[in-house]
């Protein structure tokens, strides 16, 4: 845990978040602008705010695939590892809560506000400039003793706590991040055209996936975690001792074929508390008919397929019609 003065200067930051979506490169997440300056001017969004406490949350799952291993073998589906348990939004969420009441316990009530992903919250920056950690390259936030395989979360509060220092960056001159991307969404250190990420893509993007970069995309169905995978501070990473965070259904090392053949029914129940479910059914499988396309070709992948070939979404018809013509069938 860390503490960042809400009234810090977020003017350069705000110069560079404008720019970045002049430029488009939200892509479709809209959300990412409509809520103006709230995100860098913490009082607009909780009024006498005077701190912002950022704490982490390692995700990393015990006993689970080694990551490359699943990237390279085109017959798996591989799900970025934060993804493989329970949803984290609520896991992280009722952890704030708790530190909120641990606070209040000792002090009296005081006035907060807990975020995780669900506000127009600059999580990364707030983290960086309390100490917590320095934007890598990739723009994700690193840490020298635990990598980058966690969560952030933020207390916007009115205590007039100490403030914690920055720390320095330590990447370097190393740009692995930049050079594995796969998609080569990484334009440039500390540069992100999310259009092109492959988180985005999985993730965010509702509609068609451009044809240009599904042969990119390989086999990961949800999520991208090359650029975490390659960065040389996560080998500090820590393993998880959150329950919640272990492996739910084989999603660390499963097949393909396998996930294309749940129904609605199997997606809805299997990945239930799950953050996967988000994305619905169609897109699932829009994604998984991606990966097929990609696949190595045999009687079962095109065997499957074939099975969707009338799938009744538009959405997913297009992208096994591409897909079968991946295999020439």
């Amino acid at each position: 845990m860390r503490v960042a003065d809400a009234h810090a200067d977020m003017s350069s930051v705000e110069a560079e978040l404008s720019a970045w979506l002049d430029k488009g490169f939200h892509g479709d997440m809209d959300y990412m602008a409509k809520h103006g300056t709230k995100r860098t001017r913490p009082a607009e969004l909780v009024p006498g705010v005077l701190r912002v406490i950022s704490v982490r949350m390692n995700y990393t799952p015990p006993a689970a695939k080694e990551g490359w291993s699943v990237l390279h073998d085109g017959n798996k589906a591989f799900i970025s590892r934060y993804a493989v348990g329970r949803d984290y939004h609520k896991v992280l969420r009722a952890r704030l809560q708790k530190l909120a009441d641990t606070i209040s316990g000792m002090i009296g009530p005081f006035n907060y506000r807990v975020f995780t992903d669900s506000a127009p919250v600059m999580e990364v920056e707030w983290a960086k400039k309390s100490g917590l950690g320095w934007r890598g390259k990739h723009t994700l936030l690193l840490s020298r003793e635990g990598g980058s395989y966690f969560f952030l979360g933020e207390m916007y509060t009115d205590l007039p706590l100490p403030v914690d220092d920055p720390v320095g960056s330590y990447c370097g001159s190393c740009t692995r991040c930049i050079d594995i991307c796969p998609t080569q969404a990484i334009i440039g250190p500390y540069q992100l055209d999310a259009r092109r990420c492959i988180s985005y893509l999985t993730i965010e993007l509702k509609g068609s996936i451009p044809e240009a970069l599904r042969p990119l995309i390989g086999n990961r169905v949800y999520g991208c975690d090359d650029c975490q995978l390659v960065c040389p501070w996560n080998k500090y990473a820590k393993i998880t001792q959150e329950a919640d965070f272990a492996v739910r259904n084989g999603l660390d090392d499963v097949s393909l074929v396998e996930l294309f053949q749940w129904s609605k029914e199997e997606f809805e129940s299997k990945l239930a508390g799950s953050p996967i479910r988000r994305i619905g059914y169609e897109q699932w499988l829009r994604n998984i008919a991606v990966g097929l396309g990609n696949a190595p070709s045999s009687p079962a992948v095109i065997e499957a397929l074939q099975a969707r070939s009338h799938d009744p979404s538009p959405l997913v018809r297009e992208h096994v019609q591409w897909a079968l013509q991946q295999h020439d069938k």
